[in-house]
């Protein structure tokens, strides 16, 4: 345990300079008393680690030391820091050890890659807390030559052209300046802006993508967590969503929940179907939903959704009658 913070400490020393015994006692979330320890302990072990005295002073390392881990390739790091972009301190109580572990991440990179790897990570967004988006248990498929290209343009910073097919549209080109990106429940999502508004892509409808020079109109610094709650809240309150009430075969949940925009209750029913309040686009999309799973879905309010349907089914019934 005191090994792995001593580790800790040398690279916050080695990573942000000089640091005061308050500074590491915060980051490393002991007392001042155990860091002045800890850095005569490593003091006697030969690390040049030293005090620098004044208003604006601190403990040091001399310029030039490091600490090796071997084996870790730039791919892998960033891997590394995209997994440790969520919320590391509900990750079963590791929120210190998973910090601990990206500070050792971060300076094992060359120092070429170091600020990349370092800014990778307030690009990558992994499972937010979101309870506004539905629950699918497959994780989505995106071919590799797509995300390549979408993961270059977010990190380099770089506009991003995208053939995309938003629901019951046709596939369209379109230039955005990327964000970030975030994994909900299996599912990815390009957050973007577009002629300076808010867009949200999901990715496996992302069916082409191409890096392009130009840089990419977005701020140096970003709060993806705060972006993604942001958008995620606004995307339900506004527009033309409707929340349907309905029963639905266990069998067809997940087709069911591949095209809504939200689920917020679910609750098995006697005879084994489940009752679900589900948001979704908008009222000509929940009709397009429902209709796909035939008999084994049924809206149950609001009454205008149960209308259209029943004038859908009278109509194919007219259509196939026995007047041919």
């Amino acid at each position: 345990m005191r090994a792995d913070r001593l580790v800790s400490l040398v690279l916050l020393l080695r990573q942000r300079g000089r640091l005061t015994a308050d500074t590491l006692a915060h980051e490393l979330e002991v007392s001042t008393r155990t860091v002045l320890r800890d850095i005569e302990a490593l003091s006697a072990a030969g690390v040049p680690v030293y005090a620098e005295r004044g208003r604006y002073g601190g403990f040091v390392l001399s310029p030039g030391f490091r600490t090796e881990l071997t084996g870790l390739n730039h791919d892998e790091a960033l891997a590394l820091l995209a997994a440790g972009s969520g919320r590391g301190e509900q990750v079963f109580g590791l929120g210190s050890a998973l910090a601990s572990a990206m500070r050792k991440v971060v300076d094992a990179l060359p120092e070429s890659h170091r600020a990349t790897a370092s800014d990778a990570a307030q690009r990558f967004l992994v499972d937010p807390e979101a309870d506004l988006l539905s629950r699918r248990l497959v994780a989505e498929e995106v071919p590799d030559t797509t995300m390549i290209e979408v993961r270059r343009a977010v990190l380099a910073g770089h506009k991003l052209r995208i053939r995309y097919e938003a629901t019951g549209q046709a596939p369209q080109w379109r230039t955005v300046d990327p964000i970030g990106l975030v994994t909900v429940r299996d599912k990815g999502y390009l957050l973007a802006t577009r002629a300076g508004a808010d867009r949200t892509y999901r990715l496996s409808r992302v069916l082409a993508a191409e890096e392009l020079p130009e840089a990419a109109e977005r701020p140096n610094r970003v709060d993806l967590d705060r972006i993604w709650r942001e958008r995620s809240a606004q995307f339900l309150s506004g527009g033309d969503h409707i929340t349907v009430l309905l029963r639905v075969n266990p069998a067809r949940r997940e087709e069911l929940l591949d095209t809504a925009v939200a689920v917020r209750a679910e609750e098995p029913e006697a005879d084994g179907w489940l009752r679900l309040e589900v948001t979704f686009q908008d009222s000509r999309h929940a009709e397009w939903a429902l209709w796909q799973l035939s008999t084994d879905a049924e809206a149950l309010a609001p009454q205008s959704l149960r209308t259209s349907l029943r004038a859908r089914a009278a109509a194919i019934a007219t259509r196939y009658g026995d007047s041919a």
